[in-house]
């Protein structure tokens, strides 16, 4: 039977697990917790992102290695590499997404618009790097942090020397203009190892405190949705990306300008699983072992709910038509997230009612 092994055993890590299984592949597991949510569907070995030893055995017979997070350690895919092992997605991806700065010269480069920028070393450089990209602003390692951590958000030249000190221990930093924009958005796009790329809808993004709250497939501009995809066609084609990729964008009239990406599957396109004719899951399985691609296309209308901090109700969800539940498996804590709700519909102004039904009955967020 064929093999995919897969670094990081979170609620991704679980997912595509399941997609796997539904294709009659079997997958493990190495994640530093022994309580990682996709020990439900697969061995886990637990152990270190960084440990190469365990990480070389645990990777031994299997025909593919993946990974679920862009924080795993680019030491850990060249070991594996190195030793023969076929990882997707490479180095390429990983590493320029692992480093704002780096990852905003590739946008660039391509031709893809991103925010005023700076980067920033000492607390001289960031007052050169206020002066240059102006204020507001937000200050953010140029590595790490998600959901809204590692980043400080800074309005005023006297706030300077507070923000540089709450993150003067995180190592490089980068200084981001804000992006006056209309409403946030991301693309996720599926290359293969020859070259074949799909993407799904364009979908908009819901934040609050930084983390993931809401995505619905907008369908309703495609000349917007075509610039994405073009924009995301050409970024994994030029990082020669073999999987499924996310790139994240501010809408500004009728632009688009960049935010990051994430050379894996995405919170953004949870609803693919019930709402597109092949879910991110199943396509990256299919992409990272050399199988054929999926269909891609819009089951009728789409949208997704985070659950954070806690679960709702089993009742609270079975009384919404199309909405399908995702648990996770994890202790509720605030600002966790705990699960998510796929809500389907055959039409937008109803799968609109089915979410605003939906958000009525949910608890309140925890975080």
């Amino acid at each position: 039977m064929t093999t995919l092994a897969i670094l990081g055993g979170g609620q991704l890590g679980w997912m595509l697990g399941l997609a796997a299984r539904d294709l009659g592949v079997e997958v493990r597991f190495l994640d530093p917790s022994p309580e990682a949510t996709a020990a439900r569907v697969g061995p886990l070995t637990t152990a270190p992102l960084d440990a190469i030893g365990p990480i070389l055995a645990f990777a031994a017979g299997a025909d593919a290695v993946t990974y679920e997070w862009e924080g795993v350690p680019a030491a850990t895919v060249r070991a594996l590499l190195g030793a023969g092992h076929a990882v997707q997605p490479e180095l390429d991806p990983l590493e320029t997404s692992q480093d704002r700065l780096v990852e905003k010269a590739r946008l660039v480069a391509l031709g893809i618009p991103v925010a005023p920028h700076a980067p920033v070393d000492d607390l001289a450089s960031l007052r050169a790097a206020v002066g240059a990209v102006g204020l507001p602003a937000i200050l953010k390692t140029r590595r790490g942090g998600y959901d809204g951590k590692g980043q400080v958000v800074l309005r005023a030249e006297d706030g300077i020397e507070a923000a540089h000190a709450e993150l003067t221990d995180a190592g490089p930093l980068v200084l981001e203009g804000f992006v006056p924009f209309d409403r946030e958005v991301s693309v996720i796009a599926v290359r293969s190892a020859r070259g074949e790329v799909r993407t799904w809808p364009l979908v908009t993004n819901e934040h609050r405190n930084g983390i993931l709250r809401r995505s619905r497939v907008v369908g309703d501009d495609p000349t917007l949705e075509a610039l994405a995809v073009d924009h995301v066609t050409r970024l994994v084609g030029d990082l020669d990306h073999v999987g499924v990729l996310t790139l994240e964008l501010f809408v500004v009239g009728d632009r688009l300008v960049a935010n990051e990406f994430a050379p894996r599957v995405h919170n953004s396109g949870h609803w693919t699983i019930e709402g597109a004719a092949t879910s991110q899951f199943a396509n990256h399985v299919r992409a990272v072992l050399g199988l054929p691609l999926g269909p891609t296309e819009l089951l009728g209308a789409a949208a997704m709910v985070n659950c954070i901090g806690r679960l709702p109700t089993a009742e609270a969800v079975a009384g919404i038509e199309g909405a399908i539940l995702h648990d996770y498996a994890k202790a509720p804590r605030p600002a966790r997230k705990v699960g998510h709700i796929t809500v389907t519909a055959p039409d937008a102004a109803t799968l609109d009612r089915r979410v605003a039904a939906l958000l009525a009955a949910l608890p309140g967020d925890d975080g």
